[in-house]
């Protein structure tokens, strides 16, 4: 059977659910919403469309990739100025016992509900490459929750915290530029964030030797030491799924090969098939009609 990624809006503003819901809406109508609070988080992704967002007592207008964190009761209402482009918005609705329950685990679980700290709401613009990722990782937790497979409930579980902590790090990472990691100095550690923040860009073993000033060869046994893979192999997975993660959320196949370091369509083509066993169109296809 066919999941349906695609929530139905309803005005219910409380959570059925005990831990978190997390919706994927796309409309062009949607009935008036008044200014509302909660007891519980709210995570709101805004994909696109024509909406004004009020939070207590302030108004904006979200761009394409924003985040915005609402803790309990603080009022809230977006407005639909028009259906001319369809609203699409992930929103994340998380208890504040779930949030306690996973710091148990690590505190960084609370890394946004504490920018939240003083009744106040918490704004921040992802670039297009962060907000793919996190599209796919919400589309994923999606579909593990419509889904009725073996270890369902663990999976959710997985699935839930590697979206909370991926946001988590974006932002993290995004606000603190120069903070770097104990292990940052070395070599495999600067290896990898090269790759990271240029794997849109053409990317090769000779380039990267050259940005770090090491020898290639150094760079080569290193990277295939500590990873297990070569360094080609690992950016080819890398890029393949952030191309994944793009054509989940409904990117175009073509611009997001391009968009992900694969010049060549025919050489993505052949990636994509051998790591997924489907092509890059019927993935698209299979998706596109789940989300519809």
């Amino acid at each position: 059977m066919k999941k349906n990624l695609k929530s139905e809006f309803s005005t219910r503003q409380y959570m059925i659910s005990r831990d978190f819901e997390i919706y994927y809406y796309s409309d062009k109508k949607i009935p008036t919403v008044s200014a509302h609070t909660h007891d519980y988080y709210e995570f709101y992704f805004f994909i696109d469309g024509h909406i004004i967002m009020h939070i207590d007592g302030k108004s904006f207008v979200p761009t394409p990739g924003t985040l915005i964190v609402i803790p309990p009761f603080l009022p809230h209402y977006a407005q639909l100025l028009d259906g001319e482009i369809a609203y699409r918005r992930f929103v994340f609705w998380v208890t504040k016992d779930f949030i306690n329950t996973l710091s148990g685990v690590s505190e960084d679980y609370n890394y946004l509900p504490n920018k939240t700290t003083g009744d106040n709401f918490f704004i921040h613009k992802f670039t297009d490459i962060e907000f793919n990722t996190i599209q796919g990782k919400g589309f994923t937790l999606i579909d593990e929750v419509h889904s009725n497979r073996f270890g369902k409930d663990a999976k959710i579980l997985l699935s839930v915290s590697d979206f909370i902590i991926t946001v988590s790090r974006l932002v993290y990472e995004n606000l603190n530029p120069n903070i770097v990691d104990s292990d940052s100095d070395s070599l495999y550690q600067s290896i990898i964030q090269y790759i990271e923040t240029h794997i849109d860009e053409p990317l090769s073993l000779e380039l990267i030797a050259q940005k770090l000033h090491v020898s290639k060869y150094h760079i080569s046994h290193v990277f295939s030491e500590t990873n297990g893979i070569p360094l080609h192999k690992y950016i080819t997975k890398k890029r393949l799924d952030m191309c994944r993660d793009a054509i989940l959320s409904g990117q175009d196949i073509s611009i997001v090969a391009e968009a992900y370091g694969f010049a060549d369509y025919s050489v993505f083509y052949r990636a994509f098939v051998k790591e997924y066993g489907i092509s890059p169109k019927k993935y698209k296809d299979e998706i596109l009609r789940n989300k519809s």
